[in-house]
């Protein structure tokens, strides 16, 4: 449970940093009646969205042990094809929104040092001085990632225990001087909020910045375990609910005018004593909430790539830590945005203002998915399902509308976001086509030539293994453009033929094979089963298969030259990778043009299939082959006699 604090609740537990200051100055009065609807509507917002819908309900989506949106739509991809859509857009909207909470989270806490009497002059909302310390907290946590955080994930739990522990106490504290504060937990005084305060349903906006880290619930499932995360939650929404009802009874307890902008209650209701350590504890707290967050757009983006809905970029492991990965290209994309966004909007007041609107379509697309896992994996009554539905979508929407009037303070993000969420279906509906276009035939029928070819000492020896990778789901067929590649471009003859296909499960840590010979000692098939969380290093996946063949005398891989077989030297092995690239000769429509044209472009960034599968170059070798989707068939060309006269000039 410790450790769940550190890794779970960190952008959910810094949510009080600037929750309550952005209700108070966006409702622009801090009179009895709307301190009250505030809490309310904070507290029924947790207990709904984040208790209710993600600690009680989307939890139990565990595909084994595993959590997240692309966990939840390996779990139901299969009761519908256009799943995929909110899957995508869900994911893409996650990572959008993390280029916004490093910034704010730690600018929240830095901003908090203007409340010490000392540096009230120089900590100026907005100034050089604070910007610059954040985006230096910033550089310094992305320079961190390539490490791991093996060395001081340790520490993460026991300080957000300090932080939870500090903000629930300080609430507390201010409670304890006017206990009628506890009144606006009833929810009488948020939905009276909503209807008699002018402008109040657009501080729906302002309301769900108290619960932006509930994805992370859920996307983090597989590092704590579903019981862990409920156990703590009983903890942390007491200190959260604590720290509202404090500020609210701060704000009560003021007999003149605030000005919320350069005063936030978080901070005002710190003995002066203690401020500079709570800072300091603040912005601990924050950058594990921003390592959280950074950490879970790499798992995002690493099973995007396994599930073919990402290009394939280098992905590092920094430590033996299950789970723990690096993508330098996510990481620095992730850093510039974060920098940007920081000298963009400079202070956490406009940066709140555009908050908020990307997770709330995020929570829409879980809301989708999950409904599908309770009724076709779970079996729930439609009925109870059907609730369940009205009751969420009626919330989320209800948050989306209210958050949609940031779009215009947010344009800033719209071009990071699109391009998130076009690249992602690009790759997944241009894999679609190319497949819809891929020819098998019956390996059976070509196994007497493959014979032949191997016996035929007029053709120069390839390599003594020669190893294609297929996408045969069927161990019976073969691509046709494998059989091209072995028989047409330059015969390719070897002693033995393996071809290798990767299945992807649905379970993510699954790491399974199976051997089938086709035709004994001639040609060999291998299954591998993996996970969508496990890299397809097929480098090291087949040399292990071949060392364990061997073992039971399968498989013999001594040189078949007598020169060197005499010295027990290993055959060679050869893979082969056939690469597609778009022929000329096609007729798209618009659509389809547009798409494998985006498709062939995006892929000129992304690694190259040899590196993409673990192979050592020394042992790869690239074909490309033209793509021909819609052959050109409207040419009319006329033969005329030779030695007819032309009246244009040659070129």
């Amino acid at each position: 449970m410790l450790i769940t604090l550190g890794i779970i609740f960190g952008d959910i537990g810094t949510s009080p940093l600037y929750t309550f200051q952005t209700l108070m100055i966006e409702g622009g009065t801090s009179s009895r009646d709307f301190v009250f609807g505030c809490i309310s509507c904070v507290f029924w917002t947790l207990t709904l969205q984040t208790t209710f819908k993600y600690i009680f309900i989307t939890l139990q989506a565990d595909n084994h042990g595993e959590g997240g949106i692309f966990s939840l739509y390996a779990l139901v991809r299969r009761y519908g094809k256009w799943l995929a859509i909110p899957a995508i857009i869900g994911a893409g909207t996650l990572l959008a929104d993390g280029i916004i909470t490093p910034p704010i989270s730690v600018a929240s806490a830095i901003e908090g040092l203007g409340a010490v009497p000392a540096l009230s002059k120089d900590m100026i909302p907005g100034s050089t001085l604070i910007i610059g310390i954040v985006i230096g907290i910033i550089v310094l946590l992305f320079l961190f990632q390539q490490f791991g955080t093996k060395v001081v994930g340790g520490a993460f739990g026991p300080v957000m225990l300090v932080w939870f522990c500090m903000i629930g106490t300080l609430g507390t504290v201010q409670v304890a001087h006017d206990p009628s504060v506890l009144a606006a937990l009833n929810p009488y005084y948020g939905i009276s909020m909503l209807i008699e305060h002018p402008g109040g349903f657009w501080l729906l906006g302002a309301v769900f910045l108290c619960t932006t880290g509930a994805e992370a619930l859920y996307s983090d499932l597989g590092h704590c375990g579903r019981k862990n995360i409920q156990m703590a939650w009983i903890f942390v929404k007491t200190t959260l609910v604590l720290s509202y009802l404090g500020q609210g009874a701060w704000v009560l307890t003021q007999t003149h005018a605030i000005n919320f902008t350069s005063v936030n209650p978080f901070y005002a209701i710190v003995p002066h004593w203690f401020l500079v350590p709570s800072v300091i504890i603040a912005t601990f707290a924050t950058i594990i909430a921003s390592q959280a967050l950074i950490s879970g757009s790499f798992t995002l983006i690493s099973e995007a790539i396994s599930m073919n809905l990402w290009p394939r970029i280098t992905v590092k492991y920094p430590s033996n830590i299950r789970g723990q990965i690096y993508i330098p290209a996510i990481n620095w994309v992730l850093c510039c945005g974060c920098i940007l966004v920081m000298l963009y909007f400079r202070t956490v007041e406009r940066m709140t203002a555009a908050y908020g609107f990307s997770i709330t379509i995020a929570m829409l697309m879980t809301t989708i998915l999950m409904s599908y896992y309770m009724r076709f994996k779970r079996h729930w009554a439609t009925w109870i399902v059907v609730l369940i539905l009205c009751i969420f979508v009626t919330v989320e929407f209800s948050f989306f509308l209210a958050n949609s009037v940031k779009i215009v303070k947010r344009l800033f993000f719209l071009v990071f976001e699109f391009g998130l969420i076009f690249t992602m279906y690009t790759w997944f509906k241009a894999r679609k086509i190319t497949n819809r276009f891929l020819h098998f035939i019956d390996l059976k029928d070509k196994i007497p030539l493959l014979h032949a070819l191997s016996a035929d000492t007029t053709v120069s020896k390839f390599a003594t293994h020669l190893v294609y990778l297929t996408k045969a789901n069927n161990s019976k067929q073969i691509e046709e453009k494998i059989m091209y590649s072995i028989m047409s471009r330059k015969p390719k003859r070897a002693d033995v033929y393996w071809f290798l296909h990767i299945e992807r499960m649905d379970d993510p840590y699954t790491m399974e094979y199976s051997v089938e010979e086709l035709e004994p000692g001639k040609i060999i098939r291998i299954e591998f089963r993996l996970g969508f969380r496990i890299q397809p290093r097929i480098n090291v996946l087949f040399r292990k298969v071949v060392e364990d063949m061997v073992s039971r005398n399968e498989v013999d891989i001594l040189s078949r030259y007598e020169s060197l077989r005499k010295f027990n030297q290993t055959a060679d092995f050869q893979f082969v990778i056939i690469e597609k690239f778009l022929s000329y000769n096609n007729e798209f429509s618009i659509k389809e043009s547009f798409i494998l044209n985006s498709y062939f472009a995006i892929r000129r960034f992304a690694q190259t299939e040899a590196k993409a599968f673990g192979l050592d170059t020394s042992e790869t070798r690239v074909e490309k082959i033209p793509l021909v989707v819609k052959p050109v068939t409207n040419i009319v060309l006329k033969r005329v006699a030779a030695g007819s006269s032309h009246t244009s000039e040659p070129f």
